[in-house]
C-alpha cells in the first residue's frame, strides 16, 4: 500500500536511493528541489517544513512535499504548490509529481495523484493546474483519469516541446 507523507529525518536512505536513481535516468527532472549529495538531511527536512509554511521559499511560491512509500521504499514525490507565480501558470501548475524510474507503470502515479487531491483541497484550493509535456501520454492520462480538463497547450521559449495545460475541480 502507497503511503503519501512529509519526509521524516529516519527516511534518509530510502530518499537518497530514489534522488540517485532519479539522477541516473533522467537527468533534466529533479525528485528533490534544492538538494544535493552534501545537503544534511536533518535540515533539509526542516526547509521542506518551512516552505509549507511559506518560510525560507526565496522566489518560489509555498509548497507542501511529499513522498510516496511502499515497503520503505521511496517510489515517488509530489509538490503542491498552494499559489501559482507566472511561470507556474505556463509549466508546472500547482501540482507536481513523479515516480522513480524503476516504479513506472505500475499504477504508483494515479495514486500518488488521487492521495494528493484531498490534501490540496485541504489547504483551500478549489481548482488545481496540473501541466506535462505533449508528448508524455502517461501523465495525459493519469491527470485526465482524476477529471483533468485540456485548457490548452503552450510552447514557450526553451521549452522541448508544448506543455499541455489541465485544471480539476476540486
Amino acid at each position: 500500500m502507497l503511503e503519501l507523507r512529509r519526509l521524516q529525518p529516519s527516511d534518509e536512505a530510502a530518499f537518497r536511493n530514489a534522488y540517485e536513481e532519479f539522477k541516473a535516468h533522467t537527468p533534466p527532472w529533479d525528485f528533490a528541489f534544492q538538494y544535493d549529495e552534501t545537503t544534511n538531511f536533518e535540515d533539509y527536512v526542516r526547509l521542506l517544513a518551512n516552505w509549507a509554511k511559506g518560510k525560507d521559499i526565496g522566489s518560489f511560491v509555498p509548497n507542501t512535499y511529499l513522498v510516496a512509500f511502499v515497503n520503505g521504499k521511496a517510489v515517488g514525490r509530489v509538490s503542491i504548490r498552494h499559489t501559482l507565480n507566472d511561470q507556474l501558470l505556463q509549466d508546472g501548475g500547482h501540482v507536481g509529481y513523479g515516480v522513480v524510474p524503476s516504479e513506472r507503470r505500475k499504477g504508483f502515479a494515479r495514486e500518488i495523484l488521487r492521495l494528493t487531491l484531498p490534501i490540496a483541497k485541504s489547504l483551500g484550493l478549489e481548482r488545481i493546474l496540473l501541466t506535462c509535456d505533449d508528448d508524455n501520454e502517461g501523465s495525459s492520462r493519469v491527470i485526465e483519469a482524476h477529471g483533468g480538463i485540456l485548457e490548452n497547450k503552450v510552447i514557450a521559449p526553451g521549452m522541448r516541446v508544448a506543455k499541455r495545460r489541465y485544471w480539476i475541480d476540486l
